[in-house]
């Protein structure tokens, strides 16, 4: 038989992998970690459930966004809320769905010592397909795959491209315990390492019909929550394999053809992983600059439409107007007159809580001032 795939090789699944690359970009992401962990220390306490909330949120939106499913953003939340005992963000109404995915996520994180098992594993699939997929994709849930070729494919039906075929049945169980017992026994390796080469994996094994990407992420969120408890409630992996979807199917299908080095994977897994430490960096940094910022500003006499506005200033992003505000905008998100609203823009020119940008006339564009004065 052709060995077309990287589980038909007869080294699989004994990885390799070039340490020369690989060492150095695990010491810059623990760098990054550290550095990320001791930058959140600065950050007020208060929040920190709410931050740990936020997170694994986005895990979970992001995770099922990259199989292009659209979830209830405020049941999921409400579902994790209760879950993690917030009962401030608890309040919406929440489904079979939202409450399956808080489930696989909480046990994810806050079971991250605890060994992995097929059980376990039946039991994620159980609670992502609470009423077994819908009428137009039912799901086997809670069991593994069927006796059917296991492959991804697309172009058209008479001559369709498969990208990735996952080893047949009748050698699941056995390539499954094999990854579990591997899973079980490879506790001091590096964390970052582990993650990557789990994630590849199971991934590769495709023991599900359904839902094998996001319970593989889940998976790899539970490795970095065993690796660094702290860091990993600050940042979300999900959100950068989003952002890069097409790239991450294509290192994944270029790896399933082959020998069993994985040095590409694990490069950009960790690319990937350095990427969401960095926006959570910039995040917290967002966060003091707002803390000083408002002290700053603490004795300045402000109206509510002008706080409104610089609360959407220093939010950053689409939102916040990343290229300034000019009069014509502060009018609509503050919802006053165009007369009112340069008015508000000349008073927070004047009391240092705003600066202009280049340009002049309709042009005129406002930012938050970027150096704040010492008092």
């Amino acid at each position: 038989m052709e060995k077309r795939w990287i589980w038909q090789q007869e080294e699989w699944p004994a990885f390799e992998w070039d340490e020369s690359l690989i060492q150095p970009r695990l010491r810059a992401v623990r760098l990054k970690q550290g550095v990320l962990i001791g930058r959140a220390g600065a950050v007020s306490t208060e929040d920190d459930q709410a931050a740990a909330l936020d997170t694994l949120l986005e895990n979970i939106i992001t995770s099922s966004a990259i199989e292009n499913e659209s979830l209830n953003v405020e049941s999921v939340r409400s579902s994790l809320a209760k879950r993690l005992g917030i009962s401030e963000y608890a309040s919406y109404a929440v489904s079979d769905r939202s409450e399956g995915l808080a489930k696989m996520m909480v046990d994810a994180i806050q079971g991250c010592d605890q060994p992995l098992s097929v059980v376990r594993l039946l039991q994620w699939h159980r609670w992502l397909f609470p009423k077994g997929g819908t009428l137009l994709h039912p799901v086997s849930s809670g069991k593994l795959r069927g006796e059917e070729v296991m492959q991804v494919v697309s172009g058209r039906v008479e001559r369709p491209t498969v990208h990735f075929e996952a080893p047949p049945r009748a050698r699941l169980e056995e390539e499954l315990e094999r990854f579990i017992t591997w899973y079980n026994q490879s506790e001091k390796r590096d964390g970052l390492l582990r993650a990557a080469i789990a994630h590849f994996w199971l991934i590769t094994i495709h023991p599900f019909e359904d839902g094998n990407g996001r319970i593989t992420r889940a998976l790899s969120d539970m490795v970095l929550a065993r690796s660094d408890s702290q860091s990993i409630l600050l940042y979300s992996i999900s959100s950068t394999l989003l952002q890069q979807r097409k790239s991450y199917y294509e290192v994944l299908e270029q790896h399933q053809r082959g020998g069993v080095d994985i040095t590409l994977w694990i490069q950009w897994f960790l690319d990937r992983l350095e990427e969401a430490v960095e926006q959570a960096l910039d995040k917290v940094d967002r966060t003091l600059f707002n803390s000083r910022y408002w002290q700053q500003h603490r004795q300045t006499a402000l109206n509510r439409e002008q706080i409104k506005v610089l609360n959407r200033l220093l939010e950053g992003g689409e939102r916040g107007f990343e290229q300034g505000i000019s009069a014509s905008q502060y009018q609509k998100v503050a919802k006053v007159s165009k007369a009112t609203a340069t008015r508000h823009l000349k008073e927070l020119l004047e009391k240092g809580c705003v600066e202009k940008l280049s340009g002049g006339g309709r042009s005129t564009r406002y930012q938050i001032r970027s150096r704040m004065q010492e008092r």
